[in-house]
């Protein structure tokens, strides 16, 4: 993986939203991107559950190439944007050619930067959808909108109502065009899926690495986001062809690997192995808590998928007759690479999950600002991965230690 490229992501964590008014907490487009998509999520399996067919490959691919565009044109407000392609059509088109001239050199990959091009095309409206995209296009604008109006209404308390009104009325009016969308209804009246996302939320207020200074700080919800991407990024990387399932289900399950940190709040690594079955013990009383306060909050239509997603995260795992089974690397690329089985690559997962946490430990030291925690966490990271490790087809070794 170019690790020029996930240098270049981590940037979201550093974007601050909001940033002309009066803000209660750290606003940042990684958190952003993230709950736009748990948003998506939740509006995409009411489609689904009504018979709309839904490209979540399409909509996995848009998450990163959204927030990859965001971070190019972060200097240039939304509102903005909006005036440029309306009014200046031409200079639109020569903006998004920029934008893609800024990861041109970080993509090796040329069927993602392909797929990039083809994204921006979509979204500028030179270049027209596949079949069923465009409904698909239409749940994630829906999510980016509604994630905005929850932003506008986490700060409304501490800003005066006069320099939040032409914001809200836009929002409003945009988030009107997509009021058939069943699920986006149920958030705005705020039924039980808005409780679950309230839930999901959490997530955003809660700081990673909290016994130590750092910077960039990172949320749970931003890093849950973070890991989503460096998985799709590293399933690029092992040059397998997996089926359409096993892709789906390796990104949701890294977008919701820490959800039970939701109601039981972030443990660090080293209290959960303070003794020998403490690990056990948290898992255990993390499952009672998820089972008691969250299950509630999910339609039957996809709690069944969140637990799998977070029951055994990291584990390479299928469905055989209704119960989860580890599986090797070998049989996920074999015999059971089918969307039947519903195969993941937990193992990844857990490398991108790992990944992440070293950047987040790396940059910060390289940024002047460390601690005993953030020098001793990257080293265990570092030790975790010794010379010929090789996770799911990935060169572990080389990935955590190779040069910049």
């Amino acid at each position: 993986m170019n690790k020029n490229l996930a240098l270049k992501i981590f940037e979201g964590f550093s974007i601050v939203r909001w940033n002309d008014l009066v803000r209660p907490f750290d606003i940042v487009e990684m958190d952003k991107d993230a709950e736009k998509l748990f948003s998506a999520y939740i509006i995409g399996k009411y489609e689904e559950d009504r018979g709309v067919k839904v490209d979540w490959e399409w909509m996995i691919y848009a998450s990163l190439f959204d927030l990859l565009r965001k971070i190019a044109l972060c200097d240039i407000k939304s509102p903005v944007q909006r005036l440029i392609k309306s009014a200046y059509p031409d200079e639109f088109v020569r903006l998004n050619e920029w934008v893609l001239d800024q990861y041109k050199k970080l993509m090796d990959d040329r069927d993602l930067f392909k797929r990039f091009t083809v994204y921006i095309g979509n979204m500028s409206g030179s270049i027209p959808f596949a079949e069923g995209q465009e409904m698909t296009s239409r749940i994630f604008r829906a999510a980016h909108k509604y994630s905005t109006l929850r932003e506008l209404e986490m700060i409304s308390p501490v800003n005066e109502a006069a320099r939040l009104e032409s914001i809200r009325t836009q929002i409003n009016a945009d988030l009107q065009q997509f009021l058939d969308l069943k699920g986006l209804q149920m958030l705005i009246t705020r039924q039980k899926p808005f409780e679950f996302l309230m839930r999901i939320e959490q997530l955003r207020f809660q700081t990673r690495w909290n016994q130590t200074p750092r910077v960039p700080r990172t949320s749970v919800l931003g890093h849950s986001f973070f890991v989503a991407v460096l998985t799709l990024l590293l399933e690029r990387e092992t040059g397998r062809q997996m089926c359409r399932g096993r892709f789906y289900n390796n990104f949701f399950s890294a977008l919701f690997h820490d959800l039970p940190e939701s109601v039981t709040r972030d443990i660090i690594s080293p209290v959960k192995q303070a003794t020998s079955a403490l690990p056990n013990v948290v898992k255990n009383i993390e499952d009672q808590i998820v089972a008691r306060e969250l299950v509630p909050l999910m339609d039957d239509f996809y709690r069944d998928e969140v637990l799998y997603f977070t029951n055994d995260e990291f584990s390479n795992r299928v469905m055989l007759d209704s119960h989860a089974v580890h599986v090797s690397w070998e049989d996920l690329n074999g015999r059971y690479n089918e969307d039947v089985f519903r195969p993941v690559d937990g193992r990844l997962v857990r490398l991108a999950d790992h990944y992440a946490a070293l950047m987040e430990a790396e940059l910060s030291i390289r940024y002047g600002i460390t601690s005993r925690h953030l020098v001793d966490g990257r080293a265990n990271l570092l030790k975790a991965y010794p010379e010929g490790s090789v996770i799911n087809g990935i060169d572990a070794y080389q990935l955590f230690h190779g040069e910049d």
